[in-house]
């Protein structure tokens, strides 16, 4: 079973120097049928202006992912944690029993373009933590790289949760397929380009939730790039 969730729906916010979309509820976008999908919570496709950002802010139980298209992204926590991300990034956060941080575009000329993924952990009250690891184009194109995993497996970034994420660079005519346990779910982000899944054809912001499938087959119609999360 495939659920669609089209660009368009999403939840839109402009602040002029931040300009959001919000694939599930989240801050003073509120809609009850798309709160997540399993322990995936938030998807957040964020375009922040030169020189501004989200000031320092907390957070607790719940394991942040910040995946960076283009631009500069700084970012400091109260773990003592400070980088400046670019496009290859992926950043993970466990905010476990409570953490602040802050989030800056590190460029004064150029916008940055990031998601920000929320999952939720398997365990409350742990200890925060932090890691960031960069994975090149040439590791996602025409296959899929594991980017987060539980067990940080293949040299992902770790979560606390059953989950695993990935991502893939495609050009038209690729395609990857990955084999999902039926008792397993997935979801899939199209960030950029056009794809195919299955027969039905996804553009950027485009999402979908699949169930009861015992795998998911992935084309490009042009240059794409995707995510692709297997949840329990």
């Amino acid at each position: 079973m495939i659920t669609l969730r089209r660009s368009e729906e999403r939840g839109h916010a402009n602040h002029g120097w931040l300009d959001s979309y919000h694939t599930f509820s989240f801050a003073g976008y509120f809609d009850p049928n798309h709160m997540g999908f399993r322990s995936l919570r938030v998807i957040n496709e964020d375009r922040v202006a030169p020189g501004e950002g989200f000031g320092t802010h907390p957070h607790r139980d719940m394991e942040i992912i910040s995946y960076v298209l283009s631009g500069s992204l700084a970012h400091k926590d109260s773990m003592g944690n400070g980088s400046a991300m670019k496009q290859g990034d992926v950043q993970r956060m466990s905010a476990g029993t409570g953490v602040t941080h802050s989030e800056f575009n590190g460029s004064k000329t150029d916008p940055v373009h990031f998601l920000q993924i929320w999952i939720m952990p398997e365990e409350s009250g742990t200890k925060p933590g932090y890691e960031q690891k960069y994975f090149d184009d040439a590791e996602k194109r025409g296959k899929l790289r594991l980017v987060a995993s539980r067990n940080g497996e293949d040299g992902s970034v770790k979560i606390q949760q059953d989950a695993k994420l990935f991502a893939t660079l495609l050009e038209a005519g690729e395609t990857v397929r990955y084999a999902l346990d039926p008792a397993r779910h997935a979801w899939i982000q199209v960030i950029r380009g056009e794809i195919t899944l299955g027969e039905t054809v996804l553009r950027a912001g485009d999402g979908a939730a699949m169930s009861e499938e015992n795998e998911v087959v992935i084309a490009g119609r042009d240059k794409a790039e995707v995510l692709l999360f297997d949840l329990a």
